[in-house]
């Protein structure tokens, strides 16, 4: 059974283009992560090198497991397969196999890359395990969570935000607030309940995966192996729940979106339509999804530090400062700002996905739209309504912390405003490229990761080799560099060059919007496409 659908992944031009890039954006990661860890001192080198690699695994995993998972039901053909001997559950365990054994090709691509590293002296042999082991978990683990969240019904998604806000408060306070005085604000509490948050919080800061790498990489494997070992056994547990969740859910969740009608049981007013339905549709499309999660945890974050930068020496000794100072010698609100404003622009470069699933999907929608007097403008404006919609919680995080900057007299206003006129450059930019994308019929998905992942790390790394215009070049190191303090000669160049590419993309895409969707309507329709 399994002989089809890997055999399906090797012969698909989509899919094999989607890998091709995958791993060709992976070898740049680590070859600039290898670079950067030359620069930096022995003891530090090998914990940074590993942080990259896990959070690119986990990117790569939501990439190339879960959103093949997350739109397989979004397509009716499915149904067929639905009809066939195949039984749902399979027909999903087939797929994710097939996800897995691509999420692991592109992890051992590294692997020479590692290997000259281990060879020269900056790795241990036995280093190697976990640079490639955790990123693959911890990247399987996220992509099937994604499609478990993906699948599950409206109301057990609603409860889980709760339950996850729950979480992030309770991070918030513990973590943030209380921080290295945690054992005293625990001593106010029963003595059982305080041992039992204390050790829940030990647990929590000892046995995740980075603190466990970087452990790992820094004092040797044979005395962290173990902790290694116990913490991947607990993830592969984990995923294969999830895995067995997600085919449970498989048809369910198919059901659901082709065959039950959604019944708005509120009783609250409809928002209305307007008199530019393109864009009402754009932006109730991306609210199914929209990532509270996450903007609760970096919203919740920045109104502290911001609240911090504010009080100065006059924080109360009774809450933790070490988390701030951690930020200050990271580069500050300069730093944490332009990575708020890289994560407001997420949404502007990764578009395809907003409008369709698959090429099929996209073909049935441009059926009906190139029917209708919808002009370029239109598509443009819903693509930055839903855009904006998405990613301007982070932007305004952004803007409160350039704020609070400002007030506590560590940042001057003009720099301020440099850095915030940066940031709206950056949007643009990646939004007016991200459209191109669009029009084109391109998915961008390797576009979208070099604008939010390879820009800011080639920034990071050319700043941490002292190399503060080039970095400033780059848009993400821009808006950083003018809340630094760099001069106008330095960061100036890097937000004007993000303006000229912006304003010129924006005006070749609303030219040829419409003619490039008709042209590829044209070439796609009727034809066979194989995803």
């Amino acid at each position: 059974m399994l002989y089809p659908f890997f055999v399906q992944a090797a012969v698909s031009p989509g899919r094999q283009c989607t890998f091709r890039r995958a791993v060709v954006i992976h070898l740049c990661l680590l070859g600039g992560g290898a670079w950067a860890i030359t620069q930096q001192p022995p003891a530090e080198a090998a914990p940074l090198l590993g942080h990259l690699l896990l959070v690119a695994g986990i990117v790569e995993g939501a990439a190339l497991l879960g959103w093949r998972l997350t739109q397989l039901p979004r397509s009716s053909a499915l149904e067929f397969l639905f009809a066939s001997p195949l039984r749902p559950a399979n027909v999903f365990l087939a797929e994710a196999l097939v996800g897995l054994a691509r999420l692991g090709l592109v992890t051992l691509a590294g692997l020479p890359v590692l290997a000259l590293l281990s060879a020269v002296g900056y790795l241990e042999p036995l280093d190697l395990v976990p640079l490639l082991v955790m990123p693959f978990t911890w990247g399987a683990l996220a992509g099937l969570g994604l499609t478990v969240w993906a699948y599950e019904p409206a109301g057990v998604r609603r409860t889980g935000e709760r339950v996850a806000l729950g979480l992030v408060v309770a991070y918030l306070v513990v973590g943030v607030l209380a921080g290295e005085h945690l054992r005293g604000w625990i001593a106010l509490l029963p003595d059982g309940a305080g041992r039992a948050l204390l050790s829940a919080f030990a647990a929590l800061h000892r046995y995740n995966p980075f603190a466990v790498l970087a452990d790992w990489l820094a004092g040797g494997s044979g005395l962290y192996w173990e902790r290694a070992l116990g913490l991947e056994v607990a993830a592969a547990a984990v995923a294969g729940l999830l895995l067995a969740r997600a085919a449970l859910r498989m048809q369910g969740h198919y059901h659901d979106r082709h065959y039950r009608p959604a019944v708005g049981r509120s009783g609250a007013a409809r928002p209305r339509v307007g008199d530019r339905p393109l864009a009402w549709w754009a932006v109730k499309r991306v609210t199914e999804y929209s990532g509270r999660i996450n903007f609760w945890l970096a919203g919740g974050f920045g109104v502290l530090y911001a609240l911090y930068t504010l009080a100065g020496p006059h924080w109360p000794p009774w809450l933790g400062r070490q988390v701030f100072v951690t930020c200050d010698r990271a580069g500050g609100i300069p730093a944490l700002a332009a990575a708020l404003v890289v994560l407001a622009a997420v949404p502007a470069a990764f578009q395809y996905g907003l409008w369709d699933s698959s090429a099929q999907d996209r073909c049935r929608r441009l059926e009906l739209l190139l029917l209708t007097r919808l002009g370029p403008r239109d598509y443009w404006d819903a693509a930055a309504a839903a855009a904006w919609r998405r990613g301007r919680g982070y932007f305004g995080v952004a803007a409160l912390l350039w704020l609070a900057a400002v007030l506590a007299g560590k940042v001057a206003v003009l720099p301020a405003l440099a850095a915030l006129a940066a940031g709206v450059l950056l949007w643009a930019m990646y939004f007016a490229l991200g459209f191109r994308a669009f029009t084109r019929g391109q998915q961008a998905n390797g576009l979208g990761m070099a604008l939010t992942l390879g820009l800011p790390l080639a920034a990071f790394a050319c700043f941490q080799a002292g190399w503060p215009r080039l970095a400033a070049l780059a848009p993400p190191g821009g808006v950083y560099g003018a809340a630094a303090g760099l001069a106008a000669p330095d960061w100036l160049p890097g937000a004007l060059l993000a303006g000229g590419v912006a304003l010129a993309v924006a005006r070749h895409a609303l030219a040829r919007c419409d003619g490039e969707l008709r042209r590829w309507y044209e070439q796609h329709h009727g034809r066979k496409v194989v995803t």
